[in-house]
């Protein structure tokens, strides 16, 4: 309702406009005030949910305030009822977006303190809490759009019907980036795998960072970060590293020909036992003499590594090598190489000068004259 004042006033666009930057300078000062106390106690740990009251003013825009103050001024003039009725709608549109921008506010910071909670002790639940967070996003939104057409007289129900054809064809024009968001829900939903797994995918590899909309981001081991869209991924055979119960080593060697029987039939058991016999988070499987080749005689050995860290496996593979390289050289074993022998056929050596002097000459040819 307008002021009453003694002197007409009710349609001076100047004490509007003095309405409203005055209300600007008073709301910009009363959210700096209120912002800076509740920072102030959202420091205590007792008053720490005062950090989402902080949040929520962040996330009040000075052109939010403005429209405020602007309508507050206009508010004080008289206008035709049409007018009014404008006013009228310019209030709902302002206070629902508004609304809604507090809410996404709210979601945001939500998710983002869930994420940091559960990305280092549940990784699985960090990545369903991206699907989850967009599709919240998408009924704030889609709810605020919709009281905002309601309230300025439109026919939600026959909008929503007539929008649908006009749907397909964006859906149309716009198919890679819903596949990618339908692929990252895909992602949250099935974990093929979660933030924080260690991945192979063609020829890249690293630690999964982040799971967005449509793409996933990877720390390489090189250190820099790696993109995929979400819907190439997908389409990738990818090996998941991080969830390996246990890792399978098959490794080869080979020994020289020359070597004698009795040490080629020790070979398995020295690979046994220094499997076996190191104190290592092993499982021993097999060892065999698995075939001749030109160059060696071939070993063919197998092990589990009973947990799937690459380092501890690295350094087990180590300690086996450096055991059987020594009982090697106590028992005189020699590692083959690379090895060709080449065998030489000497031709037969052509006869000396004297040797060729004691040759007997050949006859000269007699050519006989036919009879008459």
């Amino acid at each position: 309702m307008p002021f009453n004042f003694p002197f007409d006033i009710s349609e001076s666009w100047t004490f509007a406009a003095v309405v409203t930057l005055t209300t600007f300078s008073l709301l910009l000062a009363l959210r700096a005030f209120i912002g800076r106390q509740l920072k102030k106690l959202a420091t205590r740990r007792a008053l720490a949910f005062l950090s989402y009251p902080e949040q929520l003013l962040g996330a009040t825009s000075n052109l939010f305030l403005f429209a405020v103050s602007a309508l507050a001024g206009l508010s004080q003039m008289e206008f035709a009822p049409q007018y009014q009725r404008m006013l009228h709608y310019a209030w709902v549109v302002i206070g629902v977006l508004q609304a809604a921008l507090w809410a996404n506010r709210l979601l945001s910071v939500s998710l983002e303190r869930a994420f940091e909670t559960h990305r280092a002790s549940n990784p699985s639940s960090a990545t369903h809490l991206l699907a989850v967070g967009l599709l919240l996003r998408i009924v704030l939104w889609s709810v605020a759009v919709l009281l905002v057409l309601d309230n300025l007289g439109f026919n939600i129900t026959t909008l929503a019907a007539s929008l649908g054809i006009g749907g397909v064809a964006v859906a149309l024009a716009v198919q890679n980036i819903l596949g990618d968001i339908f692929s990252s829900v895909s992602i949250a939903l099935d974990k093929p795998f979660v933030i924080g797994d260690f991945i192979v995918v063609d020829d890249f590899m690293g630690t999964v960072e982040y799971v967005g909309l449509k793409t996933t981001r990877i720390r390489s081991l090189g250190g820099e970060q790696i993109v995929f869209s979400n819907t190439e991924l997908l389409k990738k055979k990818i090996s998941n590293f991080k969830r390996m119960e246990e890792r399978r080593i098959a490794f080869e060697f080979g020994i020289a020909h020359e070597t004698s029987l009795e040490n080629i039939e020790k070979v398995p058991g020295l690979v046994e036992a220094a499997i076996r016999t190191g104190g290592f988070q092993t499982r021993f499987d097999r060892s065999h003499f698995k075939a001749f080749t030109d160059r060696a005689l071939v070993y063919e050995n197998v092990y589990y590594v009973l947990t799937p860290d690459f380092n501890v496996y690295m350094d087990i593979q180590q300690q086996i090598n450096l055991t059987l390289m020594r009982e090697f050289r106590r028992l005189g074993i020699e590692l083959a190489y690379p090895v060709q022998k080449i065998h030489v056929v000497s031709a037969p050596a052509e006869p000396s000068a004297p040797d060729r002097a004691s040759v007997p000459a050949k006859p000269p040819a007699r050519h006989l004259r036919p009879a008459d």
